[in-house]
């Protein structure tokens, strides 16, 4: 497989949409957080904590977390490139397609074959829905294309390039 098959996203975009996507994702995993922390209070030395399970699982958790993120930004801002969205209406509806071809079966599954509490369901589908849906709109607004004028609405050139008094 060639790299020219992958559609080109501006590196801002990924680093922007990585720490968007990111800062959600931390948010939902404060409470391993807030264990790990309590726990390097109270062990006696940096190296018994850096030593521990807690420090090992928050740093994997962490690790991959931003890896995730990094990947879901590019892969949010090729389909917005694939598809050609250009309007925060588009946006929405590719990441509420992203939401319900990736998130919303499991969401459906917890909730009405394991049992889980309606609350904790509830808030895994609205950071899901900030992490789709949002990212989509955030990355439409910063702008993921590497040559804005390369997908224009019309195939006679750029928008701007266009002469309202001139027959075509």
């Amino acid at each position: 497989m060639s790299l020219h098959y992958l559609p080109p996203v501006k590196p801002s975009a990924i680093a922007l949409g990585t720490i968007f996507n990111h800062t959600t994702e931390l948010a939902v995993m404060t409470p391993l957080f807030g264990a790990t922390y309590q726990r390097a209070k109270a062990a006696n030395t940096k190296e018994e904590f850096i030593k521990s399970k807690e420090a090992t699982s928050t740093a994997v958790a962490w690790g991959s977390s931003l890896v995730g993120s990094a990947l879901q930004s590019y892969g949010v801002g090729a389909l917005i490139n694939a598809t050609g969205t250009l309007s925060y209406k588009g946006s929405a509806y590719l990441g509420a397609l992203i939401f319900a071809a990736t998130s919303a079966p499991g969401f459906l599954n917890s909730l009405f074959v394991e049992k889980q509490a309606l609350e904790t369901v509830g808030v895994s589908v609205v950071a899901k829905l900030i992490e789709t849906v949002g990212l989509s709109m955030f990355m439409t607004w910063w702008g993921t294309r590497t040559n804005p004028f390369e997908y224009s609405t019309s195939s006679r050139g750029t928008p701007m390039s266009r002469n309202a008094f001139r027959s075509e």
